[in-house]
């Protein structure tokens, strides 16, 4: 028996059979998890074939996914709106703000309709939280759209002022939210897989925005600078939001005291986070504002 051939088949089968895989796969843990069989022996074949579903899908992705890259990039570049995309940075700061200022304006819309179809006001302070995020983004990027990138700096360094004087005050509505969930039992609830879903896209965010803080401050533009500050707060709220409901899911056991402390350092970290960068930005452009003299 050549086991070295029949390895191979199995790590690298067919792309219809990884396909069938995926589907049956995510089939079986959607069962699972919605009637609560997660002790059931269907749970731990489900368990297994989506191990080795994953598995198969990893190694060939890691195979295909390189060189889909490369060629995805090179057309890219060759398109002429896809190249400015890429190596114009003030440009790619214009579409990231109208991507984020739609994103949280929809935010801003689901917590009104959560906040009436529920009868709470747990939804009425984010929506007034992220509608806070939508206004800022809008300055900054009415500035961009009417003055440009680059083009001024004093301008940007007084839009950017304003902004993290803003930023700064939207503490106290953060506040309002890290109490309710203390001392009111609020936050979100995912149901099933989902949580699992909004778990990585809240990482990715996450990550991403503290990447992006980082790589955009060699342009050393404060209209870059606070656009990527003002997308990392929003992650670091989803992250408070999604401590919640990863409680829920699964520390019901848990002692409520150590919930809530637990809940108390996560919100009081991300609420020195957000002075500490508004903090950083009104004194760093206060005094190159009063270095030339205005």
């Amino acid at each position: 028996m050549d086991w070295k051939k029949i390895g191979k088949k199995l790590l690298f089968p067919n792309v219809l059979i990884i396909l069938l895989l995926t589907i049956i796969s995510a089939a079986l843990l959607v069962y699972v998890f919605v009637n609560g069989l997660e002790t059931a022996a269907i749970a731990y074949v489900s368990y297994l074939i989506s191990f080795y579903g994953l598995t198969v899908l990893v190694i060939y992705l890691c195979m295909v996914l390189p060189k889909q890259y490369r060629n995805i990039k090179q057309k890219v570049y060759d398109n002429p709106w896809g190249n400015r995309y890429m190596t114009n940075a003030a440009f790619r700061t214009k579409i990231s703000l109208h991507m984020s200022l739609a994103i949280h304006l929809l935010y801003v819309g689901m917590n009104v309709v959560l906040a009436f179809m529920n009868k709470t006001r747990w939804f009425g302070i984010l929506a007034g939280y992220y509608l806070i995020l939508a206004v800022m983004q809008f300055l900054l990027l009415k500035y961009a759209i009417q003055k440009g990138i680059g083009t001024e700096r004093q301008g940007e360094l007084r839009r950017a002022r304003v902004c993290a004087i803003i930023l700064l005050n939207l503490n106290f509505v953060l506040s309002g939210a890290v109490l309710m969930i203390l001392y009111q039992n609020k936050g979100f609830k995912y149901q099933g897989i989902l949580i699992y879903a909004m778990a990585a896209y809240t990482f990715y965010s996450t990550i991403r925005a503290v990447v992006d803080l980082i790589r955009y401050r060699k342009y050393k533009s404060p209209i870059m600078t606070t656009t990527k500050i003002i997308t990392l707060s929003s992650a670091l709220v989803s992250m408070l939001s999604l401590e919640t409901a990863m409680f829920f899911q699964f520390g019901q056991d848990m002692n409520p005291a150590s919930r809530r402390l637990m809940i108390a350092l996560t919100g009081a970290g991300i609420s020195m986070a957000v002075i500490g960068m508004s903090a950083y930005m009104i004194i760093k452009t206060s005094q190159e504002l009063e270095n030339t003299g205005e």
